[in-house]
């Protein structure tokens, strides 16, 4: 799984084999430039799922239920996760919680919709956490995971947990756990699309591994592009009409 936000991205995802694309509210952090994901709106997600939906074929792709839309109550939360489904094309939603959030994830798959959780680190939580810290209350862990499958979640995010826990968790559920600073017993991991292909940020989380270094790449080709333009070497004649 990897994070996607805009069509060329999730076309190349797709085209790549990526089985999930998720349009996670971390675009706040990485696209809108906010220091949480806390500030998007459910209309920017459908925004940007749309956008990402359209390019995709084969991926699964799961939009994120941004806060505070899963506390406000069973019946909006159906409403605006049937939102995001009607109007991106997407398959399934995600939402952070787990024990406290079992209701709404019921009531979500008794209407058809498909939802993956997250326990762990929940960055809609950030402030009542204390900030990006590893999770490591193994029974708390376990109980919430237990009550999203139970509840009827698909998969779950696992962030920000050790490994042993992270561990432990997969070997006990039957749905799939996706993860994401939680080792490499998960049955799958993901990632944020701009930590990958190595755009630059103020915090690098220990758990990213960049795979390329686009942010170098695309700071020379624009010094290049603005040397040639003002040199006049730019356009050139292979670029002109007569």
């Amino acid at each position: 799984m990897l994070t996607a936000y805009d069509y060329p991205t999730a076309r190349i995802l797709d085209e790549s084999g990526i089985d999930s694309i998720l349009v996670g509210d971390s675009l706040a952090m990485v696209v809108q430039g906010h220091e949480t994901t806390l500030p998007v709106t459910l209309d920017e997600m459908i925004y940007h799922a749309k956008m990402v939906s359209r390019a995709v074929t084969r991926a699964l792709v799961i939009v994120d239920m941004p806060f505070p839309t899963n506390h406000l109550g069973v019946h909006t939360v159906v409403e605006q996760a049937g939102r995001i489904l009607k109007e991106t094309q997407a398959q399934a939603v995600k939402l952070e919680g787990g024990a406290e959030q079992a209701e709404v994830i019921a009531a979500l798959v008794r209407a058809g919709i498909p939802v993956m959780a997250h326990v762990g680190l929940r960055p809609q939580s950030i402030h009542s956490m204390g900030g990006f810290r590893v999770q490591r209350d193994e029974e708390l862990l376990i109980q919430d995971a237990v009550a999203a499958e139970e509840a009827g979640a698909f998969g779950i995010v696992l962030e920000c947990i050790p490994s042993s826990i992270a561990a432990t968790l997969t070997k006990r559920l039957r749905i799939p756990t996706i993860g994401i600073g939680a080792g490499a017993q998960c049955d799958g991991q993901v990632l944020v699309i701009h930590d990958l292909i190595g755009f630059k940020s103020e915090y690098s989380p220990r758990f990213v591994k960049a795979y390329a270094d686009v942010d170098t790449l695309m700071r020379e080709a624009v010094r290049h592009y603005r040397n040639e333009v003002t040199s006049r070497q730019f356009p050139g004649p292979e670029h002109s009409f007569e």
